[in-house]
């Protein structure tokens, strides 16, 4: 495959993952979190370090609206719920496989 086929099929498959989690908003980050190792807040922040390593100014914010297809402050008054003790106690557990923040080229 080509360097700009294989730009374009990823460039797909990152569309379709976001699109996929806007539409289950009945997935709670932390159930995703403790699960795969990696969020949506994940996915905001390694667009947002991709955008900065490729000279883009974007916020976090803005990332996170990309991820979450609207605000993150409407998506969380919406659809998060309060983590429970079972949740966190999970969270803490995996920490050593959640996923580092970094640019893959």
């Amino acid at each position: 495959m080509d360097e700009i086929t294989r730009l374009k099929v990823e460039s797909a498959v990152f569309r379709g993952l976001i699109q996929h989690l806007q539409k289950r908003t009945d997935a709670q980050n932390i159930d995703i979190m403790n699960t795969a190792g990696f969020c949506r807040n994940c996915l905001a922040k390694w667009y947002l370090a991709a955008a900065e390593h490729f000279g883009e100014s974007v916020t976090y914010a803005h990332a996170q609206e990309i991820v979450y297809g609207m605000p993150f402050r409407d998506w969380k008054l919406n659809y998060q719920t309060t983590a429970s003790l079972d949740q966190q106690k999970s969270f803490e557990k995996t920490k050593p496989l959640h996923a580092k923040i970094t640019v893959v080229e």
